[in-house]
């Protein structure tokens, strides 16, 4: 970790006081690190823009467990990419529909492939991917 630097930010004093206002409700305690966040949300979403090298993310999938052929179809697809998926839990949510999150963490391409694969699946109602650094390139 580098050493702090101060800086100056000019904001219009109605964008301030929505600002302040959003520290408030996220509890931070300092205007600091809510800008410290900001600025590490950007990083990390530049880093999905360009889904390359490393990434980390998780992928949930809702589907009907009845439909015919969809759970092993499902499972053949993340024997194909084991080396992407970490973990896997799943969820009976009710009699009909379950819910599988899978936690991933490989090259951020073959991770969005992946997603893409099996959220198409005929028979998943939904799927969300929700990408993430592996944290390497953050201070």
């Amino acid at each position: 970790m580098g050493k702090t630097i101060r800086f100056g930010v000019s904001l219009d004093s109605d964008l301030l006081e929505k600002f302040d206002k959003l520290c408030d409700e996220k509890s931070y305690q300092t205007r600091s690190e809510a800008i410290r966040d900001l600025i590490r949300n950007m990083l990390v979403e530049k880093e999905w823009d360009e889904a390359d090298g490393q990434m980390a993310g998780t992928l949930s999938l809702v589907y009907d467990h009845h439909q015919s052929g969809l759970s092993q179809r499902l499972t053949e697809l993340q024997h194909d990419s084991h080396d992407l998926i970490m973990s896997t839990l799943h969820v009976h949510l009710d009699h009909d529909n379950c819910l599988e999150v899978m936690v991933l963490k490989g090259d951020g391409k073959q991770i969005k492939e992946l997603a893409h694969r099996l959220i198409s699946t005929k028979g998943v109602k939904h799927g969300k991917l929700g990408l993430t650094t592996t944290g390497e390139e953050l201070v």
